[in-house]
């Protein structure tokens, strides 16, 4: 296993020096967002190609990391296309961009950080696929994973939809979204992210609570990340400066990330 590992770890490094070339070439980092997907189900999936056994459940962690990886890879790649630069990474690199320290800035704060996370994220389900080897049985625990990360499926594809069908429509400038999975938490996606690598990991724990206590670390930092560092805390300061007392409002009656009824 720890071959399999320090393998993909190469592999992702190997990438990320390859991406880091090009973004300073086209002067812009925010690509990276979607590698953050993709780069997960890449380390899933070679993680499958160097398992030993390629059972049942193997094949369903790789399946389950892939599919996850891919969509959001491709989506987050989309609107990068359409909408450019991130305002996130041009006020990170800000002032290395105006003293001409951009390549090592980005590199260095960048893309460098995000693949030791990201290999840290996705460790539930390297670890899990390979320490499945040949098991072809799916316990309750991995049946409750699978039910968790279909449920984060089901959140963060449709939360992503209804934002992206709310954008596209010019009537809502200047509004907020608070209908549909918007009205019962501030951040359907991000909570539907948590609950697909709790899933994950529930599958890896089915397969013995040594690899779950040696990946609890990948959903524990991921559900931070998304709640209180650089996904909704980050996305929320934003939307104040931008919505005021509107925001204000839907902050007050809307739960911050558990689905849950709006307050009156």
């Amino acid at each position: 296993m720890l071959d399999a590992l320090l393998t993909n770890a190469a592999l992702l490094a190997g990438i990320v020096l390859i991406l880091w070339v090009i973004s300073v070439q086209i002067d812009d980092v925010s690509f990276i967002d979607s590698f953050w997907g993709a780069g997960m189900g890449l380390m899933a999936l070679t993680s499958y190609v160097q398992s030993p056994g390629r059972g049942l459940v193997a094949a369903l962690i790789m399946a389950m990391a892939v599919a996850w990886g891919l969509r959001l890879g491709i989506y987050l790649l989309r609107r990068w296309r359409r909408e450019g630069e991130d305002q996130r990474y041009r006020r990170i690199l800000k002032k290395d961009r105006e003293k001409g320290r951009f390549a090592i800035a980005a590199l260095t704060k960048i893309w460098l950080g995000q693949a030791v996370l990201l290999f840290l994220v996705s460790s539930p389900a390297q670890v899990g696929i390979l320490a499945a080897g040949s098991e072809d049985v799916l316990s309750p625990l991995a049946w409750a994973g699978i039910a968790v990360f279909v449920t984060g499926i089901f959140f963060e594809w449709a939360g992503d939809w209804q934002l992206a069908q709310f954008k596209a429509d010019p009537a809502n400038e200047g509004k907020i979204l608070d209908t549909g999975l918007w009205r019962y938490t501030r951040h359907p996606n991000y909570f539907g992210d948590a609950c697909v690598w709790w899933g994950i990991w529930l599958v890896t724990a089915s397969l013995g609570w040594t690899w779950a206590l040696y990946t609890v670390a990948g959903p524990l930092f991921l559900t931070f990340t998304l709640t209180k560092w650089s996904g909704a805390a980050l996305l929320e300061a934003g939307m104040k400066k931008k919505r005021g007392d509107k925001y204000a409002d839907y902050i007050a009656r809307t739960s911050p990330f558990l689905p849950r009824p709006p307050k009156n």
